[in-house]
């Protein structure tokens, strides 16, 4: 660490998701900042260590709400600033942007925070739900810039009252085009949906299933790719058992996977913008996917992939059949007209710039 370089704090709940998706913009910021990463886990802290970045472990229940865990992480927060004295901070994912924002702003120390999505808690109803949003005014009340990847979520935080300060959209954390680089469709003549992400109902696991159980065959296969958030260990033994789907666990390298099947399979009920799905569509596989903010900027109907309904079995069964229907040809254009959008619009070029100017804008703002 040098004393005549300014600092850049980084609060995020996975070091996965900072070194996944996020890492062009830290080695964007680090070719002009110290920059400090604050993590719970260790699943790709050998990697960002490499990289020459600091990394402090940062103990954090990515899931519920319990107020002493809450109010211990606000300690640690407030300890950490304490000692590391950054300049800036940016923040990601839900805890880190309300407790570490709060801490932030009680400190008067500049932050960005960036909206990923609006979790499975804000769907709540009631007291619960005000709650959530008396939390979130209380973390985004001081924030230099909210960065948000749906202009849907962009509406909701606007029109629940949360934050109504700058804001700046940008195309989800983009794709790294030469990570995950274009493949030739596969020759295979079995057809190979594949659906990754966290193993939650929240994500249309349930849908996935009951669309395996239905078309799962000796020329159609239904893969899943990820692990268990919720209680589906039993579910996937039992459909792996008879056939239905073949489970693989967590992996770093999804490129692979990708790259062996005819389309990816997202059902999901909410997302801030789905990296994985412009993963998929970057390696030129078709999706099919919810019509829903976060999805449905990523691909076009009938043209790069096909739509669903969420939370709706016999629409995904739908989307599913009409694909089947289709032809190695029509399947493969749908994959390379899909890498060309990503291309345009979704590269992480664009988000990392986005970033930088930002901080680059305030840390030169905070000079005079």
């Amino acid at each position: 660490m040098s004393k005549d370089r300014k600092k850049a704090l980084i609060l995020a709940n996975s070091s996965k998701g900072v070194y996944g998706f996020r890492n062009e913009i830290m080695l964007s910021l680090k070719e002009d900042y110290d920059v400090v990463i604050a993590v719970p886990d260790e699943v790709s802290v050998k990697e960002l260590k490499e990289e020459g970045f600091e990394i402090i472990k940062t103990p954090l229940n990515r899931r519920g709400m319990n107020p002493l865990e809450d109010l211990k992480l606000c300690r640690i927060y407030a300890k950490l600033l304490k000692e590391q004295k950054p300049d800036i901070v940016l923040t990601y994912t839900i805890k880190p942007n309300i407790y570490g924002g709060f801490i932030c702003g009680k400190k008067r120390i500049p932050y960005i925070t960036t909206i990923t999505g609006i979790g499975s808690m804000f769907q709540k109803k009631g007291p619960v739900k005000k709650l959530i949003i008396g939390m979130y005014k209380a973390g985004l009340k001081n924030a230099e810039v909210v960065f948000f990847q749906n202009d849907e979520n962009r509406r909701l935080f606007a029109e629940s009252g949360i934050y109504n300060g700058k804001t700046i959209l940008v195309p989800g954390s983009g794709v790294n085009l030469s990570v995950h680089s274009f493949e030739p469709y596969p020759e295979d003549e079995k057809t190979v949906f594949l659906f990754v992400g966290r193993i939650m109902k929240e994500k249309g696991i349930e849908e996935y299933f009951k669309a395996a159980e239905k078309f799962h065959s000796d020329s159609t296969e239904f893969r899943v790719l990820g692990y268990c958030d919720d209680d589906y260990n039993e579910q996937l033994k039992e459909l792996s058992d008879k056939g239905v789907i073949k489970y693989f666990d967590f992996t770093t390298d999804v490129h692979g996977y990708v790259k062996e099947c005819s389309a990816l399979v997202l059902p999901t009920y909410h997302e801030g913008m789905s990296n994985v799905m412009q993963e998929a569509a970057s390696v030129g596989r078709p999706v099919i996917a919810s019509d829903i903010p976060g999805c449905r900027e990523i691909f076009d109907d009938g043209i790069t992939g096909l739509s669903c309904k969420a939370k709706d079995p016999d629409s995904l069964i739908d989307a599913i059949g009409k694909f089947l229907l289709l032809s190695r040809d029509k399947r493969s254009e749908m994959g390379r007209l899909g890498r060309e959008k990503m291309e345009k619009e979704f590269d992480r070029k664009i988000v990392r710039k986005a970033y930088k100017e930002c901080v680059d804008k305030i840390l030169s703002e905070e000079t005079r």
